[in-house]
């Protein structure tokens, strides 16, 4: 752990020096794009569902010296306290220091902690319940370990580049299926009181040059506004609905604009038109400029250090003082800053007793420095060991188990029966030789993969091996946990083989079998010559299972159609429950239920050239987005090309009927957009005048810790006799607000846009021999009379039914909102939908290629097949 540590520090400490280069180094020819300025920062508080908490703080704040406001606006510095960051106090008015840490699927570097599977296991379910549980649990377990803001879920990346590292970290390659997972996680999470912080925003799409190096500056991501809208801000705009408290900016540039100091993303987009309330804070050590960045609404800055980490400087922190006391940042600025924070924190609920952080994620061991990042730091007890876990190994588990998608089953091989002949192949389906946790952040490839690498994993309170619990259920079985095929297998006429393959990714500062996040050298192909053990094992044996543990798609085609692979499973990303939640599945204790949450091509060429990876030796690199829409499925629906599985395929133990459909109006689409818009409430003021130089000054007698970040300054007064009008502010700057946009008005826009326009019922019914359950997936298909080139089937809804017996039928309700059936206008810059949606057409079935029901205004009719 501590040497990924500090060879990610020695990345980051490159920062500075990259950034001076830029006007040296010549830029990548490509599309101009330009993200155009927007300025004054909105201010927060005005909707009323967050009055309350707002009047609570705008009292505290009231009280607030300068430095208290500082001093939460800006982290201590890397390594100076437990958490992944933390930002000072205001312990005089009662605000203590607040914990952020990781990560999306459980408590990184801790103890006593759940693993539970990532995003794409969990979209690979298509189960809301399970969704919202999961969510409940991770917020159960932060605020068990007195984390304030748990660094998650993901959304960003939504998957554009199928080889993109932490493209597992999501819920798949939809931004509907993303929406809908991160939605319900933030719910789940803020339920328990911790603050979800929703990330990437946004153009996160690669690993690789994502940040700035000796060489080249992170990547700008050029994005049109309308892609930008319909894919990559859609979940943004569910999240920021759902209520979360906080929005982490991405590394990347988007348009040429620097996310972290982008004022279009933040002021316009984000603060202004998805109405968000909470405060926006910078990925770590992704803040790159002072004024510039609180101007362009920036909230926080984690973990608090400038360009080089643990030189003891910072672009807030003292500066921020300085940068009040001189006016070139507004009071009121700050005033907003630290009210948002203050807000949210009140908002969760974390003033009723919320715990203080009770370990640490620097050290396992019980005592050691308080501040591992100062040379010299005063110990204590560092590690608690509070257990968090509590019956979570049982969501754990479910969602495991239901992630697991069936992709191939020919004769019905699956379920097996406890008493075949099973010979057992590939290091996937046992333990890391090493141990547990032995690899710092899963930085390798050893054993079953239970999750991909980087700050978005958790350790491992316990693994349940696929080996351990096929042993525990099968007294007829060997092992050969290698893989390269033995030569001295023996096989029968009665002997099925299970071969385990995978295939692996992460972020960007872990190099993983020389692969640096993104699988550039892996490509699309299982590791460690899974291809060839399936077809090792494919001459020796007629039946071959074959288990897939994966990040995202892999190539299939070697071995897919060999007569004697009879069955696949890909069971995704497990977490600690990888062995049981197989079994559950193989052995046919439950019938699989997962779909894939992305297409499986059949080569990589399928793909747009455009969503490859990219890297250059010189200049920014520009990654146009010039494949707009089209990405996953919606790109093979266009190219007319037939992926080996599609979006949304899985199979069952068992057959079901979609029958009875009925689509009803619920309120009527009688104009183009939206209704107008809710007026902006009242914001909390505050008095303008700077405050007095004083405030800025250190304490008597004050103890500082080396490298730590406060908020003082040594001579406060000259920096307020150093007040200055000519500061070079950024193109555009402005102090007058501007008009609220016509797409606002509430927490993720115009709350017309989620009014549910059309509800669809649709009645399942058990038609096998077995148990199961079914997922009813809706896609949407929207006229040319829109007069835009659109998808013609996007994701906009989808439903699980209950276990169903054989015979039993459920009706499951999937509504569709104005928002569902809108396309962005860039012109009038808001939502568009066809009136009374006339042409529309609604397609429900199991996958986006097996279509079951049809439906149009005036009537639904069940299809034979949709071509």
């Amino acid at each position: 752990m501590a040497v990924n540590l500090a060879y990610r520090l020695i990345l980051f400490s490159l920062v500075q020096w990259a950034l001076s280069l830029e006007a040296l180094t010549p830029r990548a020819s490509g599309t101009e794009a330009y993200s155009p300025p927007y300025y004054p920062a909105p201010k927060g508080g005005w909707l009323s569902n967050w009055a309350s908490a707002y009047q609570k703080a705008h009292t505290v704040v009231s009280k607030m010296t300068l430095v208290e406001k500082v001093n939460l606006t800006t982290g201590t510095g890397i390594f100076m306290g437990p958490c992944a960051g933390q930002t000072g106090s205001a312990p005089r008015v009662g605000i203590p220091s607040l914990c952020l840490h990781d990560s999306p699927l459980g408590i990184r570097n801790s103890d006593h902690n759940t693993a539970f599977p990532p995003g794409i296991t969990v979209g690979a379910t298509f189960d809301k319940d399970l969704m919202y549980e999961r969510g409940v649990a991770l917020g159960e377990e932060a605020r068990g370990k007195g984390i304030n803001v748990l660094l998650g879920p993901s959304v960003g990346s939504l998957g554009r580049k199928p080889r993109g590292g932490r493209n597992w970290e999501g819920f798949g390659a939809d931004p509907s299926l993303q929406a809908v997972g991160g939605s319900l996680t933030i719910k789940g999470m803020q339920s328990a009181g911790a603050i979800a912080s929703l990330k990437h925003l946004v153009g996160n799409e690669q690993e690789m040059h994502r940040m700035s190096s000796v060489i080249t500056q992170g990547y700008s991501s050029n994005i049109d506004d309308r892609t930008l809208h319909e894919l990559y801000l859609w979940p943004f705009a569910e999240g920021v609905r759902a209520g979360a408290g906080s929005v982490m900016m991405a590394y990347n540039d988007v348009n040429r604009s620097s996310c972290s100091q982008n004022s279009k993303l933040i002021n316009d987009i984000l603060k202004d038109e998805l109405g968000f309330q909470g405060f926006v804070v910078t990925d770590w050590l992704a803040h790159i400029g002072g004024v510039s960045s609180a101007l362009a609404g920036l909230d926080m800055s984690m973990p608090g250090d400038g360009a080089i980490p643990l030189f003891g400087t910072s672009y807030w922190a003292w500066e921020l003082s300085r940068s009040i006391l001189n006016g070139t940042i507004p009071v009121e600025r700050l005033n907003d800053m630290v009210t948002r924070i203050v807000a949210t924190w009140y908002k969760m609920g974390q003033d009723q007793d919320y715990p203080t952080p009770n370990f640490s994620g620097n050290t396992l061991d019980e005592t050691g420095p308080l501040y591992p990042g100062a040379l010299i730091s005063p110990t204590g007890v560092v590690n608690q060991y509070v257990d968090v876990q509590g019956n979570h190994s049982i969501t754990a588990r479910a969602i495991a188990r239901d992630g697991i998608t069936l992709l191939k089953n020919d004769g019905n091989i699956l379920p097996l029966r406890k008493n075949d002949s099973l010979k057992v192949f590939g290091s996937d389906a046992g333990p890391n030789p090493d141990g547990l946790n032995t690899c710092g952040d899963q930085g390798c490839n050893k054993g079953v993969l239970t999750m991909g690498w980087g700050s978005g994993t958790s350790r491992l309170p316990y693994l349940v091996t696929p080996q351990e619990a096929i042993a525990n259920i099968s007294s007829n079985v060997e092992f050969y946990l290698t893989d390269k095929f033995p030569s001295s297998v023996k096989s029968g006429p009665q002997d099925t083989a299970i071969v385990f393959i995978n295939a692996d990714s992460g972020e960007n500062y872990i190099t993983v079998e020389g692969n640096p996040g993104d699988r550039t050298t892996a490509g699309l192909h299982a590791w460690h010559n899974g291809d060839e053990l399936v077809k090792a094992a494919a001459e020796k044996f007629t039946k071959v299972v074959v288990v897939v543990h994966t990040v995202g798609p892999i190539l299939l085609e070697k071995w897919i159609d060999l007569d004697p692979v009879k069955a696949v499973l890909f069971a995704h990303l497990p977490g600690q429950e990888a062995g049981w939640s197989l079994t559950d599945i193989l052995f046919g204790d439950y019938s699989p239920s997962g779909h894939l949450p992305y297409t499986i091509p059949r080569s990589e060429s399928d793909y747009p050239e455009s969503v490859g990876l990219l890297s250059q030796p010189f200049g920014q690199i520009q990654d146009d987005f010039t494949e707009g829409l089209y990405i996953d499925y919606r790109h093979f629906l266009k190219a007319n090309i037939t992926p080996r599985y599609p979006f949304g395929h899985g199979l069952s133990y068992t057959t079901f009927n979609f029958s009875d459909p009925k689509l009803s109006t619920v309120t009527t689409l009688d104009t183009t957009y939206p209704a107008a818009r809710e007026p902006k409430g009242s914001t909390p003021t505050y008095p303008t005048t700077k405050p007095p130089a004083s405030e800025a000054a250190w304490p008597q007698n004050f103890n500082r810790i080396w490298r730590y970040l406060y908020p003082y300054l040594d001579k406060p007064e000259d920096a307020a006799a150093n007040s200055t009008k000519s500061y070079p502010y950024p193109d555009g700057y402005s102090t007058e607000p501007k008009p609220a946009p016509r797409a606002g008005g509430a927490e993720g826009g115009n709350s017309a846009l989620w009014d549910v326009a059309f509800s669809t019922q649709v009645k399942i019914t058990n038609t096998g021999s077995r148990e199961g359950r079914a997922v009813a997936q809706l896609y949407v298909e929207l006229p040319g009379s829109l007069g835009l080139d659109t998808p013609s089937r996007q994701l906009r809804q989808f439903e699980k039914t209950r276990i169903l017996k054989p015979g039993e039928s459920e009706v499951l309700t999937l509504e569709v909102t104005r928002k569902d059936l809108s396309v962005w206008d860039v012109v009038v810059q808001d939502w568009k939908a066809p009136v009374n949606g006339e042409g529309v057409k609604f397609w429900i079935g199991e996958s986006v290629a097996d279509l079951r029901v049809g439906c149009a205004v005036g009537g639904c009719s069940v299809l034979e097949y949709y071509d």
